[in-house]
C-alpha cells in the first residue's frame, strides 16, 4: 500500500490493495463460514419450533375463543332467560309491595307499644293532663295505621309486566355495567401487569395456553339457565295472557328467535323443547338436558352428563364435574332441591361417587318401584344339607340387577334398621340359608321375641325372652371359644377353625341388641371378639347402632354391617362420617307400616365378602312365615348337622345338653284352657260380656253345650244348687282356680261368677 499527495489543496488519497471476490464464494465478515450440519440443524430446530406453534395455537386457539365467547355470554346476561329477567323486574315491584306492608305493620305496632306503655303508667301512677292527650292521640292513630293496614293486606299485588323492549332494556344497561366494570379494568389490569413486568408473561402465559388447552377439549355450551328457584313463587307468575318470545342461545352466543331461524336448518336435537320433569322424557337426550338443568341450577359446576340410560325403573346417568366434588349432590339442600326440580319422590334419588373417578357420579333417578317381584324374583329353594356355610348363596338383587350373593362363612354381621324396616326378616333370610348346611347350625336368641323361630325345629338351640337363659347360653359360647382356640392348636389347624361336618360352624342369630340385660350385652361383645377363628359366627339385629344402644362402640368393628330403614347418626357411626355424602342414604328408607310395605327389607350394605361396598340399595328375598314353617320341618325331618362329636371333644356335652333342655322346656307350647272353661267365657260373649252371671243363666249355656252332662236335674227342685256344685268339681278337676260368689247387687243374692275372674283364669294358661 502507497500513499502520494498531488496537490496541497486536495486531500490525501488513501489506496488500498486488495483482493475481489465474486458473488459466487461469499465471505463472512463476521467469521468463518457455517458448515452445512449447522444449517442442516438451524433447519431443523425452525420446523420444530413452527410446528409446535401451530399445535399450540390449533388446540388453544378455539379453547381461548369460547373463553372469550364465555365471558361475552356472562357479561351480556345471556345466560338469563326473558321470564327470569321478567321476574326479577317484577321482584322488585314485589319487594316494594311488600315492604309497604311490613311498614305498615311497623308503624302500628309501635303507635301499639307506645299506648302500652302509657296504659301501664296509667294504672301505676296516673296520667298527666298532656299525656292524657297523647294518649288519646295515639289511639286515633292507631286506629288510622289499623286501617290502613287492612287497605293495604286487602289489596291483591297487581304487577306491571315488562315489555319486551324493557326487558331488552334491562339486560343491556347491566351488560353494559358488567363490561365496564368487570371485564374492561381485567383485560386492563391483565395488560398492564404484563407490559410493566414482563416477568410475569411466564405465568400468565402458561396459564392462557392451559386454559385454552382445557377448554378446546371440553367447550362449555352456551346455554340459558334455568330461573332460580328464589323466583319461581306464584306472586312472579305471568298472567295467562302475557306473551313473551324467548330467544334462544347458539353455539356462539348470539341470541336468535325461533321466528328468526329457518326451519330446514333447525337442529331437531336443540330444537327440541326439554321437558318439565324425568317424567315427561321420552329420549335420553331429553333426561339427561332435564338431569342438567337441575344440577347447574343448583350452582354446580356440571361438565357433562356422558351417559343416560333408560332402566325399568327409571333412568341411570353418569355424570362428570368440571370443578367441585359430586359429594356434593348429597347435601341436605342440594338433593332436595333436585328432588323438586326432577319431580321425584322423597327419597327416588340415588346419588353414587364413581371410586375410580374422582370427578364423576352415578345417578339414579326412580321413577317406579326398582324392586317389582318378577326382578327380586322367588326364593329359590335350598334341600336340606345341600349347601355348605362357605358357599355364596343368593338373598336377593341390587337394583341395577345385581345380584346378592356372597357367604355367611366368617360373618360378623349388624343389622340396624328401625321397626318395620325389614330387620327380622333379613335374619330370617340368614338364616333359611344357614339351615341349610350340612356343616354349620343354628342357634336363636331374642330378650323380647321370637327372633328366627319361623324355621322352627330347623334352629337347634333357642333361647328367647329369657335372660338368664340367653346369659347361661352365650356363656357356653364363651367356653367353646376357648376350648376350639386349645383343640385349634392340638390340631395344628393354624388361626382359623376347620369347619366340616364333624365340626361343625355355629351362627348364633341375635336380634333386638339394645333390649339384653348389661350383662348380656357385655358377654356378646366378647363373643363377638373371640368368635370369628373358632367358628362361632354371630348375625346381631337392632334398631339403633350407637354406643349408647349397644353398650360399646362395637358396630363400626364388625366385617359387616347391613342398614336399612334407620337414623342419620346410625349411617354415620357404622359407616363413617362421610357416609352420607358417598351415598349411603338409608336414613331416606321408609320403614313398613301395617298396611304399607314401603322400603322394608332394602338395605345398604358394607363389608360382605365377594360384594362391593358401593352406596347402592339392594332387596333382600322375603321368606314368609309359612315357607320357613315348611322348610323348617322339610330339614327338621332330614336331620340336622350333629354337634355330638365336636362338643365331645371340647368337652361340653353335657353343658349343652342341659341348656337344650332348658330351652325346649321353655319353648314348649303352653297348656290348653280346659273345655269347661272355654264354655264358661263363650258364655260370657253370648251374654255380651256382663260383670257377672248367675248359676242359672250359666246353667243354660252349659246344657246348651253338653245337654246329656248338665241337663239331668231338670226334673228336680234343687236344680240350680246341683249345676253349681257340679260345675265347681268340673273347675277343679281340670285344675282351674276358679270360685263361685254371691252376687249381693242382684235380687236374691244368687250364686254366680265374675268375667274378671273368668278372665284372670283364662290367662293362668296362656
Amino acid at each position: 500500500m502507497t500513499s502520494h499527495d498531488d496537490s496541497g489543496l486536495l486531500p490525501e488519497v488513501i489506496v488500498y490493495e486488495g483482493e475481489f471476490i465474486g458473488d459466487d464464494e461469499p465471505q463472512s465478515a463476521l467469521g468463518p463460514e457455517p458448515s452445512a450440519a449447522g444449517r442442516r440443524a438451524a433447519r431443523r430446530i425452525a420446523h420444530a419450533a413452527a410446528t409446535a406453534a401451530r399445535f399450540t395455537v390449533a388446540r388453544t386457539l378455539p379453547g381461548l375463543r369460547n373463553a372469550w365467547a364465555l365471558t361475552v355470554h356472562w357479561a351480556a346476561l345471556r345466560y338469563m332467560t326473558g321470564d327470569e329477567i321478567r321476574r326479577r323486574i317484577v321482584k322488585k315491584q314485589f319487594d316494594h309491595f311488600t315492604e309497604r306492608r311490613d311498614d305498615a305493620v311497623t308503624a302500628r305496632n309501635t303507635t301499639l307499644k307506645q299506648m302500652s306503655k302509657l296504659v301501664d303508667k296509667a294504672a301505676e301512677d296516673g296520667l298527666s293532663g298532656p299525656e292524657k292527650n297523647r294518649l288519646r292521640d295515639l289511639g286515633t292513630e292507631a286506629d288510622r295505621r289499623r286501617n290502613g293496614l287492612a287497605v293495604l293486606n286487602a289489596m291483591p299485588f297487581a304487577p306491571d309486566q315488562p315489555t319486551a323492549e324493557q326487558i331488552s332494556r334491562w339486560r343491556g344497561t347491566r351488560g353494559a355495567v358488567r363490561f365496564t366494570c368487570v371485564v374492561v379494568p381485567a383485560l386492563g389490569a391483565l395488560v398492564t401487569v404484563t407490559v410493566t413486568a414482563p416477568v410475569s408473561a411466564l405465568i400468565t402465559g402458561p396459564a392462557l395456553l392451559g386454559g385454552g388447552w382445557w377448554l378446546s377439549r371440553h367447550p362449555i355450551p352456551l346455554t340459558t339457565r334455568p330461573v332460580p328457584a328464589e323466583l319461581l313463587i306464584p306472586e312472579l307468575d305471568a298472567p295467562a295472557d302475557y306473551q313473551l318470545d324467548e330467544p334462544r342461545s347458539t353455539a356462539d352466543g348470539q341470541d336468535t328467535s325461533a321466528e328468526q331461524r329457518p326451519a330446514d336448518s333447525a337442529d331437531p336435537t336443540t330444537a327440541e323443547q326439554v321437558p318439565g320433569s324425568l317424567a315427561d322424557a321420552r329420549t335420553s337426550e331429553q333426561a339427561a338436558a332435564v338431569l342438567a338443568e337441575a344440577v347447574r341450577a343448583e350452582g354446580r359446576d356440571l361438565a357433562e352428563v356422558a351417559k343416560a340410560v333408560e332402566e325399568p325403573w327409571g333412568w341411570s346417568f353418569y355424570l362428570r364435574f368440571a370443578t367441585g366434588t359430586p359429594d356434593e349432590l348429597n347435601k341436605d339442600d342440594i338433593y332436595k332441591a333436585l328432588i323438586t326440580r326432577l319431580r321425584l319422590r322423597r327419597n327416588g334419588l340415588l346419588i353414587e361417587g364413581d371410586p375410580d373417578a374422582g370427578d364423576s357420579a352415578f345417578v339414579r333417578a326412580l321413577l317406579r318401584d326398582p324392586f317389582a317381584p318378577d326382578v327380586v324374583g322367588p326364593l329359590p329353594y335350598r334341600p336340606p344339607l345341600s349347601m355348605s356355610i362357605v358357599d355364596a348363596a343368593d338373598f336377593g338383587v341390587a337394583m341395577d340387577g345385581t345380584p346378592l350373593v356372597f357367604s355367611v362363612a366368617g360373618l360378623m354381621l349388624l343389622m340396624v334398621a328401625d321397626s318395620g324396616g325389614g330387620k327380622s326378616g333379613v335374619m330370617l333370610a340368614l338364616a333359611e340359608a344357614v339351615t341349610a348346611c350340612r356343616d354349620a347350625v343354628a342357634f336363636n336368641l331374642d330378650p323380647v321375641g321370637t327372633g328366627v323361630g319361623a324355621l322352627g325345629e330347623a334352629i337347634t338351640l333357642s333361647a328367647c325372652m329369657d335372660d338368664e337363659l340367653i346369659q347361661d347360653v352365650l356363656d357356653f359360647l364363651l367356653a367353646l371359644c376357648s376350648a376350639r382356640a386349645r383343640q385349634r392348636a392340638r390340631y395344628g389347624w393354624g388361626n382359623k377353625w376347620r369347619v366340616s361336618e364333624e365340626h361343625p360352624a355355629i351362627v348364633v342369630f341375635t336380634d333386638e341388641w339394645p333390649q339384653l340385660s348389661d350383662e348380656a350385652k357385655a358377654k356378646l361383645v366378647r363373643a363377638l371378639l373371640l368368635g370369628r377363628k373358632e367358628a362361632v359366627w354371630f348375625e346381631a339385629g337392632s334398631q339403633f347402632g350407637t354406643r349408647d344402644y349397644l353398650g360399646q362402640a362395637i358396630g363400626p368393628k364388625l366385617s359387616a354391617r347391613l342398614l336399612g330403614a334407620c337414623r342419620r347418626v346410625d349411617v354415620t357411626e357404622l359407616l363413617g362420617g362421610g357416609a352420607i355424602a358417598e351415598g349411603y342414604r338409608a336414613d331416606l328408607l321408609q320403614a313398613a307400616t301395617h298396611t304399607q310395605v314401603n322400603d322394608a327389607g332394602q338395605i345398604y350394605a358394607q363389608g360382605l365378602p365377594g360384594m362391593p361396598n358401593r352406596p347402592i340399595r339392594y332387596q333382600v328375598r322375603e321368606v314368609t312365615d309359612a315357607q320357613a314353617a315348611q322348610l323348617g320341618a322339610e330339614r327338621a325331618a332330614a336331620g340336622l348337622p350333629d354337634l355330638t362329636h365336636t362338643l365331645t371333644e371340647a368337652g361340653l356335652w353335657q353343658q349343652y345338653q342341659n341348656l337344650l333342655t332348658r330351652c325346649r322346656a321353655d319353648s314348649a307350647p303352653p297348656p290348653e284352657p280346659p273345655a269347661i272353661l272355654l264354655t264358661l267365657r263363650e258364655a260370657f260373649r253370648a251374654e255380651q260380656d256382663p260383670d257377672a252371671l248367675t248359676v242359672a243363666q250359666l246353667a243354660e249355656h252349659l246344657i246348651a253345650d253338653d245337654a246329656d252332662r248338665w241337663s239331668r236335674w231338670d226334673d228336680r227342685a234343687d236344680r240350680l244348687a246341683m249345676i253349681g256344685r257340679r260345675l265347681r268339681k268340673a273347675l277343679t278337676d281340670a285344675g282351674v282356680e276358679l270360685s263361685s260368689t254371691r252376687l249381693r247387687h242382684l235380687s236374691g243374692e244368687p250364686t254366680g261368677y265374675l268375667l274378671a275372674d273368668v278372665k284372670a283364669a283364662l290367662q293362668a294358661f296362656s
